[in-house]
């Protein structure tokens, strides 16, 4: 009697088409709807960030500074740990590659000569006689996925690339802000310097006309040695200024690949912080989930572990195979490449793990506690991006509130030292009070320029916090 094959055919096409295992549902976190940071304003002050999404792939070109654009461009072109992270997805692209081939048939070729002498001495066909054999073929060999492991497999190796090619967009949004970092310390060790400078300067001076008044007798030795104890005090600052300013350029010539000392001539001339923009475009909680790389990856991870489990899963069950060859047999040349000399051979085979000491539900158990530790890390990532974004607005609201009160400082202590010098000059107050307005004069100053960075450094940080520099570009 003839069998119906189709029903058995529909059924084996059936379960080739599931997975064992869970399927993956990509995780959707409730977030706030806005930024509790935002309300962190002075009394007057408008804000300094705004809910407003906006593009910001090229974020540094709002600080309206050239050399900061060439720094940029050039790290973004030859930084090492960007190269090395590019590499990483080269990599997790080819492993993909590998596991794809699993679900494609392996066929191998092969040919051989041997020159052959059957023993006299054992019983068997031509014993004691000395032949040729040739053989040439092919074998091939066809897993039959059907409870779907390879497909796991080659699910996680996909996963597994998108999540090294978000860390390669996380080495580029922590690139940025580590340049745009060093070049507003550099600019504003640079500010400090020049500060320290112009009060040494004035201090001198001030020393000067001292001294002179002493041998006028119109003012004492302590005066004079407190004037050249402030001069010395004040100048004291100028070499670790120097060295930060140095420190700085070396960080930026690894930044961008280069010894550390590439950049000294490029850098060294003073010049002016950059300008913070008034406003930074935040954009929304929930934006995040999109623009920030360590959250993409962390969840692209999960998804990998997830995948992994199936695929471990996948060997509690029988594997499929099916197996076939076609050659050449022959003990002669002459008839080597007849068709006498076919042989083939097909058909299928299972192969099942039935007993492994317990050894598949164990790395079942170990793919589970993976897949439960990069949920946890998803979420770890994501409450640590919602606070990165929360500090720096705060920190950034609360530094300019600050440096508004630094600035109306230093306007009122240059006052204090042109009231001092007059009263001086006139015999109204002592010398001392001159030093002591001259001091705080310069003490308010680099505090003023401190906070002048700050606000710089924490607006980056901010850019940072939101995912600037993310870019949908791949290597």
């Amino acid at each position: 009697m003839r069998t119906n094959r189709w029903p058995a055919l529909a059924v084996a096409a059936a379960m080739a088409g599931c997975a064992v295992g869970p399927d993956y549902e990509a995780p959707r976190p409730r977030v706030s709807a806005s930024w509790s940071g935002l309300e962190e304003k002075g009394p007057g002050q408008a804000s300094v960030a705004n809910a407003r999404s906006a593009d910001l792939g090229r974020w540094w070109a709002a600080f309206n500074d050239p050399a900061l654009d060439s720094l940029v461009d050039r790290a973004l072109g030859s930084n090492l740990e960007l190269r090395t992270a590019a590499a990483r997805v080269r990599e997790a692209r080819a492993l993909r590659g590998v596991a794809q081939g699993a679900l494609l048939p392996e066929v191998e070729a092969g040919a051989g000569y041997a020159r052959e002498h059957l023993s006299a001495n054992v019983p068997q066909p031509g014993a004691g006689m000395t032949g040729n054999f040739y053989q040439a073929g092919f074998d091939s060999s066809w897993e039959i996925d059907v409870f779907g492991g390879t497909r796991r497999t080659v699910e996680a190796a996909t996963a597994e690339e998108e999540a090294a090619l978000e860390d390669l967009r996380d080495v580029r949004v922590i690139l940025l802000a580590d340049v745009a970092r060093n070049y507003a310390e550099l600019r504003g060790f640079q500010t400090q310097l020049a500060i320290a400078r112009q009060n040494v300067d004035a201090q001198e001076k001030t020393l000067e006309l001292t001294r002179a008044r002493r041998d006028a007798g119109r003012a004492t030795d302590l005066d004079v040695a407190r004037a050249e104890a402030l001069v010395s005090t004040t100048a004291s600052a100028i070499p670790a200024l120097e060295t930060a300013i140095r420190l700085s350029i070396h960080r930026l010539g690894l930044l961008l690949g280069q010894e550390p000392g590439a950049l000294k001539a490029e850098l060294s001339e003073t010049k002016p912080m950059p300008r913070v923009p008034p406003e930074i475009p935040v954009g929304l909680p929930t934006d995040l989930l999109r623009r920030r790389p360590d959250i993409r990856r962390a969840e692209r991870e999960l998804a990998a572990a997830t995948a992994r489990t199936g695929a471990a899963t996948a060997d509690l069950y029988p594997r499929f195979f099916l197996t076939g060859a076609l050659g050449l047999e022959s003990v002669s040349s002459s008839t080597f490449l007849t068709a006498a000399s076919r042989q083939w051979s097909v058909g299928p085979q299972i192969h099942w793990a039935l007993f492994q000491g317990g050894r598949i539900r164990a790395q079942i158990e170990v793919q589970n506690a993976r897949q439960e530790q990069a949920a946890t890390g998803f979420e770890r990532t994501l409450l640590g991006a919602l606070k990165d974004v929360e500090d720096a607005l705060v920190l950034h609201a609360k530094e300019q509130v600050r440096n508004r009160t630094l600035a109306q400082a230093v306007a009122s202590q240059q006052r204090a030292v042109d009231l001092a010098d007059r009263r001086y000059a006139q015999g109204l107050v002592d010398f001392l009070s001159v030093l002591d307005a001259e001091r705080q004069l310069y003490l308010a100053q680099d505090a003023l320029v401190q906070s002048d960075r700050a606000v710089i450094t924490d607006a980056i940080a901010l850019y940072k916090a939101v995912g600037g520099g993310w870019t949908l570009e791949q290597p």
